[in-house]
């Protein structure tokens, strides 16, 4: 006769139904149902293990049904400290389109420190991992990350025209797996020479400093010249891609007489923007930046969109396309906040008044 086990059922049994099959075989007497709302089980002991094996099992099949957490590959040129503001904002605008990083969506990020020729490769790990969308941070990394795939939707952001570099077929309807938010860069750099020219009316030579790397390098420098011609100036284009091109054209600044500097940005420039601050000052040459960060390490000003803004509206639309939008139905976004943020401290030191004018149109001044 095999031993019986009295228990008490409890959450991780089934409940067991008086006309089961096991009352029906005589192994739950009805005598011994419910009472005052609890229920006493004569049961086997090989029943009770099967039970219990059954109820171990659910939480395991439970489990495997739950659906996988979708996974955005973020893809930077730079470095994941340097560009920590930037993906703050992202994560911003991902939040607004219902979405938290843990909670309903997995991130993996690629970081090509600085080196462009990475971006294929890192862009490559990315689609081996299956990520449900690729956003791109950067002007460079958005063309890695076209060239690597066409079915994975990626959703850019850039500071030059994405249809002019082949990103998207157009603007309203981009086609392919791609959109974005493209901000305004490129069409502002002439506008730095003339505030600069506002700042420094006197000057008949100014410098401008761009990375000959930058996809957009030649639409710049071209933009440059068209408006130093307009205003009057000498312009004289300074390329730099290495550390050892920044001191060699920061010390040809003072036999160039270059009264005014401006310094377009780029993801090697704006990772270097103390360091671009500091030699201007030493050098005692009046310099627009397109970024705060260089007037606050001592820059005397900056012009440039809002990338916060940008990026923002980059994690809102990664969202969408996390929901089920296309890439191809959604227009790409163009971002028109733009910045002046002036230093008067940097004024001051180097003998600047800022115009009325200038001080008119400032975001923001720091004293």
């Amino acid at each position: 006769m095999k031993p019986k086990t009295e228990v008490e059922v409890t959450s991780i049994l089934p409940s067991l139904d008086v006309k089961t099959a096991h009352s029906w075989r005589g192994i739950v007497p009805f005598t011994h149902l419910a009472r005052e709302g609890r229920m006493t089980v004569t049961i086997g002991r090989r029943e009770l293990l099967a039970a219990l094996g059954g109820a171990a099992a659910w939480p395991l099949a439970a489990k495997a049904q739950q659906p996988t957490m979708p996974v955005i590959g973020l893809l930077g040129s730079a470095t994941a400290r340097e560009w920590a503001p930037s993906v703050a904002a992202f994560l911003r605008g991902l939040s607004e389109a219902g979405f938290a990083e843990g909670r309903d969506v997995a991130i993996e990020s690629r970081w090509a420190e600085n080196q462009y020729d990475r971006l294929p490769s890192l862009a490559a790990e990315l689609i081996h991992r299956q990520v449900s969308v690729i956003t791109a941070l950067t002007t460079p990394s958005a063309i890695a990350a076209k060239a690597a795939t066409a079915t994975i939707p990626i959703v850019f952001t850039t500071i030059a025209d994405p249809v002019q570099i082949g990103l998207v077929a157009s603007l309203n309807r981009p086609g392919g797996n791609l959109t974005g938010v493209t901000f305004l860069n490129v069409e502002i750099v002439p506008k730095m020479l003339e505030l600069l020219h506002e700042v420094v009316p006197t000057a008949t030579t100014m410098a401008a400093l761009i990375n000959p790397t930058n996809p957009n390098a030649d639409t710049w420098s071209t933009s440059l010249q068209v408006a130093a011609r307009t205003l009057g100036l000498e312009l004289n284009v300074l390329k730099v891609s290495t550390e050892r091109d920044i001191d060699t054209a920061f010390a040809t600044l003072i036999p160039l007489r270059v009264g005014g500097l401006a310094i377009v940005n780029d993801v090697f420039i704006i990772t270097r923007e103390e360091q671009l601050a500091a030699l201007a000052l030493r050098h005692r040459v009046p310099t627009i930046f397109q970024t705060r960060a260089s007037v606050v390490a001592g820059g005397l000003m900056s012009y440039a969109g809002s990338a916060s803004d940008a990026y923002r509206q980059a994690g809102v639309y990664t969202g969408r396309v996390l929901k089920g939008e296309k890439p191809a139905d959604l227009p790409v976004q163009r971002s028109a906040k733009v910045e002046l943020v002036i230093n008067l401290k940097t004024a001051k030191m180097l003998g600047l008044t800022f115009p009325i004018t200038v001080l008119g149109r400032a975001d923001e001044v720091i004293e």
